[in-house]
């Protein structure tokens, strides 16, 4: 053969090697501007270890490896335990390790939920389905906090930065994972059609569940919240999967699901039938106890596709930089700049409304940034989650052929990118979950208008897109039918104002210009005009 046949020549280098902290100067800037360079400082061994080729290969291996349900022993004994292969673990250690799990309720560092939230952005970058039970681990705490005993019960575990897998009691750990088991086959994100029910026992506070829980991803965490049908209506209960006395509590695996994306994960269809439970808050206040948790797993599914998007973006970028075609780098043809600022444009604009979303949790005693909060995390949701397919598909076009095979890592993160849309809430039902707040909760737009008014002057295509907006929210009529319009709408600005402020000039004008009173629909690379090249080196990464 050929010497020439036997190595290859015009291929981009794997990317490894590089701080996916340091190197993303989106993250960095945002994490800066609402927390402070010792926080930036703090994250960059995580950031250095998310770019090892170690890293990027135990991603590769927990998906192609995927978790075994184990329902009986060797003796026939009723187990229901899942077997993960060993890069799962390696994973976890290190996200727990890094803190991203409920360390930040427990920290008395300054910013510990910005740090969390660029750490989450960061280390997810290696592979997704992990980063499931470790924000559902960092969701459950301000749900548990409804009891003061039960949240002093579990909350030093959860906190804990040792990963502690294994089915022991409570007692017997030193670290644990909480899940959630929400959903039902006959009602979806319709919880109050839920029919598990809720037995009381002759013990003050316990009942017995009795019903099938849909989806209940990583069921081998130690702690699971649950909704069920009690006497009052739906209420909201702690399923701990090991009772006090060391016995395994009734919670039977019917099966894992074939899923789109990750395979790393498992996620469960759960039958309970007997199994222990102790209240969380009072009888038919479910919902409202455990909303908190959905509003932390919320800014989780706003976090993982952003980090889906600078993963996506810097393969491509990557790629592009170190590729030639038609005699010269991919880098250098201006269609191609185009279509890379556009989606660089994208990132930085969901890093941004992220890390401030992440930056409100920080200031829990403020007025305004609670009402921000509320409304902004589903307009986020809504659209950064919505976006993110378009997106990586886009970025896995820039590869090629390349980007169409599993070694990529592409086709994982196109799998992955329709999840965090449906996730916690689909399209349909986070933009009404807007219009919700705006017609019981005044102060939401309010705050919306404030945060927005910050850059008010500064881009005319920003103030013109503000008043369209409100112009909206006059048309009582179609608000319904138009509440995914006005959800994309109200978050754009938001991301705008972020832009204009904060941004690089060439960034924000590129933003406002393609994304603010124009018909944008998803065709990345039509920006026109601007320092398309200075987009791209900004967020090319650098080893």
């Amino acid at each position: 053969m050929d010497a020439a046949n036997r190595a290859s020549a015009n291929q981009a280098p794997p990317l490894v090697g590089h701080n996916v902290v340091t190197s993303d100067l989106a993250l960095v800037e945002a994490v800066t501007r609402h927390g402070s360079a010792d926080v930036v400082e703090d994250l960059t061994l995580l950031g250095l270890e998310a770019g090892t080729a170690e890293a990027r290969e135990h991603g590769m291996l927990a998906n192609r490896h995927h978790p075994e349900l184990t329902p009986y022993d060797r003796y026939g004994n009723r187990v229901d335990e899942v077997v993960f292969h060993p890069s799962w673990h390696w994973l976890m250690e290190r996200g727990i390790g890094h803190g991203l799990a409920a360390t930040p309720w427990e920290s008395d560092a300054p910013h510990p939920h910005v740090r969390r939230a660029a750490g989450f952005f960061a280390w997810s970058q290696t592979e997704p389905g992990h980063g499931c039970p470790i924000s559902m681990t960092y969701a459950a705490v301000p749900a548990l906090r409804a009891d003061d005993a039960i949240a002093k019960e579990w909350t030093p575990l959860l906190a804990s930065r040792r990963y502690d897998p294994g089915v022991r009691a409570r007692t017997d750990k030193v670290g644990a994972l909480a899940g959630m088991g929400m959903t039902e086959k006959q009602g979806g994100s319709d919880v109050r059609a839920n029919v598990t029910q809720a037995r009381p026992t002759s013990q003050d506070g316990t009942y017995t569940l009795h019903g099938h829980k849909w989806f209940t991803s990583a069921p081998m965490n130690d702690v699971f919240l649950v909704l069920a049908q009690a006497e009052a209506g739906v209420t909201c209960f702690v399923v701990a999967r090991v009772l006090p006395d060391g016995t395994r509590n009734q919670l039977d695996i019917v099966r894992l699901k074939d899923k789109l994306g990750n395979r790393s994960n498992a996620s469960s269809e759960l039958e309970l039938d007997g199994t222990v439970a102790q209240r969380l808050g009072d009888e038919g206040r479910g919902v409202r106890t455990i909303i908190e948790m959905v509003a932390a797993t919320r800014l989780d599914c706003v976090l993982g596709s952003a980090s889906l998007m600078r993963r996506a973006l810097a393969e491509a970028s990557w790629h592009v930089a170190h590729r030639s075609a038609f005699g010269s780098r991919l880098a250098d043809k201006p269609l191609m700049q185009n279509v890379v600022a556009d989606l660089a444009v994208e990132s930085e604009a969901a890093t941004a409304l992220a890390l401030r979303l992440a930056a409100a949790v920080d200031r829990p005693g403020d007025a305004h940034e609670a009402a921000l909060r509320r409304i902004a995390l589903p307009l986020a949701k809504f659209w950064v989650c919505k976006r993110t397919p378009f997106m990586v598909a886009e970025a896995l076009e820039c590869l090629g052929g390349n980007g169409y095979v599993e070694e990529s890592g592409l086709p994982l993160l196109f799998r992955e990118s329709p999840l965090n849309s449906i996730w916690e809430g689909s399209g349909n039902v986070n933009a009404l979950d807007v219009l919700r707040a705006l017609s019981r909760e005044p102060e939401v737009l309010e705050a919306w208008i404030t945060e927005v008014g910050l850059a008010r002057g500064a881009d005319e295509r920003l103030d013109r897109a503000v008043d369209d907006t409100l112009a909206l929210l006059g048309d009582s009529a179609g608000l319904e039918v138009g509440a995914r319009r006005l959800a994309g709408q109200m978050a754009a600005c938001l991301q705008g104002s972020l832009l204009v402020r904060c941004a690089p000039p060439e960034v924000a004008d590129a933003f406002c210009a393609s994304r603010l009173g124009t018909s944008f629909g998803g065709t990345f690379g039509m920006l026109s005009g601007g320092d398309l090249a200075a987009i791209v080196e900004r967020t090319t990464p650098v080893p």
